[in-house]
């Protein structure tokens, strides 16, 4: 009896040591290592028949753990050392660069805004998670459900403007503001995605509301012109309907580039400077010249003047001009002829 005992625990023993591999593996070639990055690379001839039999995975797992526990040999074969009860190995160099699967990542692309702070240089400030509320005298989150039933708690009575319907629900109207908003916020984060894949965001369409502006029901009737088979060309003009220039095709506005914060800072502080240190450039024949056709001109006034007074008059009083009664010298008299004698005079 106590012989049976025996012979069952060597072979409980026995079965239980079947289980475990030995820690020593025998190649025919050894391995390739690289520990950084924990490769091994087996080089030996691969058994085909075993591959094609029908114990082919049996195969492959047992050459996948001989390989592993080649690996872990040169592993504890490194300098190691124990960390709160734990042996950690410092692993050498990586000396073999794994490829990789997929292609690395392509950058994020940026929002508009984030577009124009870069250029502009602005920054993105840190803002805290939580604020104190006045009010309700306690720390209240900035975003989240809390900061939901806090304003809630504040706004249980709202103050109905002079011009609105009293009859109006305040807090409906203000829902509905805010539905707007994430809306709109919505659409914006879509057309970002749309812009950073390329992709062209259809602008047509009127969003629902109660009274439409002018920018709106201009847009409602030039969609409602072009609806038509033609396009709209053969589509008569409404009563008070103003004519539009036709734009060429092809032609689009001119957009101007938006310029960096630096260079906008540059221009203009050289366009104050060029104001400031300005001199003025004095021309002197160009002087001269305005100087003599004011005199000029101030000489044509007085004759002018001189002639609208009566001009005749006046050159009677002063002793210009001709008699009224005078006549003209009878021919040789009043004449004196250059070669008669003067009497009493002799010629020497």
């Amino acid at each position: 009896m106590d012989v049976d005992i025996v012979t069952e625990a060597f072979n409980k023993v026995a079965k239980e040591k079947g289980k475990y591999k030995s820690t020593n593996v025998e190649k025919l070639l050894d391995l390739e290592y690289d520990l950084g990055t924990l490769l091994a690379i087996d080089t030996n001839e691969i058994n085909m028949k075993e591959l094609r039999s029908n114990k082919k995975d049996e195969y492959l797992l047992n050459l996948a753990r001989d390989n592993t526990q080649l690996l872990i040999n040169r592993l504890w074969e490194l300098p190691f050392e124990k960390v709160e009860e734990a042996t950690v190995v410092k692993l050498p160099q990586q000396s073999y660069i794994l490829p990789r699967e997929k292609p690395l990542p392509k950058p994020r692309q940026l929002s508009k805004w984030e577009v124009f702070a870069k250029e502009k240089g602005l920054q993105k400030k840190k803002k805290a998670k939580v604020t104190w509320d006045d009010i309700l005298k306690k720390w209240v989150p900035v975003h989240g459900f809390r900061r939901a039933a806090a304003e809630k708690e504040k706004n249980w009575l709202l103050e109905v403007p002079a011009n609105a319907d009293p009859y109006e629900d305040q807090f409906e109207k203000k829902i509905a503001t805010q539905r707007e908003k994430v809306a709109k916020n919505e659409y914006q984060r879509l057309r970002n995605i749309a812009t950073a894949h390329n992709i062209k965001v259809p602008h047509m369409g009127v969003p629902p509301t109660e009274k439409l502006t002018s920018a709106q029901l201009e847009t409602a009737e030039g969609l409602a012109r072009i609806s038509t088979a033609s396009i709209g060309k053969f589509q008569p003009r409404l009563p008070k309907e103003k004519a539009k220039e036709k734009k060429l095709p092809g032609t689009k506005k001119r957009k101007i580039a938006p310029v960096p914060a630096a260079e906008e800072k540059e221009s203009n502080l050289g366009i104050i400077n060029s104001i400031l240190n300005k001199k003025p450039k004095l021309d002197i024949s160009k002087a001269v010249n305005k100087q003599i056709f004011e005199e000029q001109s101030q000489r044509a006034e007085e004759k002018k003047k001189f002639k609208g007074k009566g001009g005749k008059k006046q050159g009677k009083k002063h002793g210009i001009g001709k008699p009224s009664g005078s006549k003209k010298p009878a021919a040789g008299k009043g004449r004196r002829n250059p070669h008669k004698k003067a009497k009493g005079r002799k010629r020497r």
